[in-house]
């Protein structure tokens, strides 16, 4: 279902905004998401429980995973995307 797959994209990148974190998302041809998030580590951990929690009101969430966590001094985004 596409449309579900857009919204949980659309969800995702709002809240994000809303939470002050940069990076993106992705929805991938396994009907997971992917993405980037950077930030402060509180807002980091925060997004990171809504994902594992809450996620968008179309969602499933399964289980989630996290990987390659690094502390970064540096951002390497100005924003918050949907990657296609």
């Amino acid at each position: 279902m596409p449309h579900h797959k857009v919204l949980t994209a659309v969800y995702t990148e709002d809240k994000a905004r809303k939470m002050g974190v940069v990076g993106w998302v992705k929805n991938t041809r396994q009907g997971t998401v992917t993405g980037q998030v950077q930030g402060p580590e509180d807002k980091v951990q925060e997004m990171k429980a809504w994902l594992t929690n809450v996620g968008s009101p179309s969602s499933r969430i399964d289980r989630t995973n996290f990987a390659n966590e690094k502390e970064i001094t540096k951002l390497e985004f100005t924003g918050f995307s949907t990657r296609y």
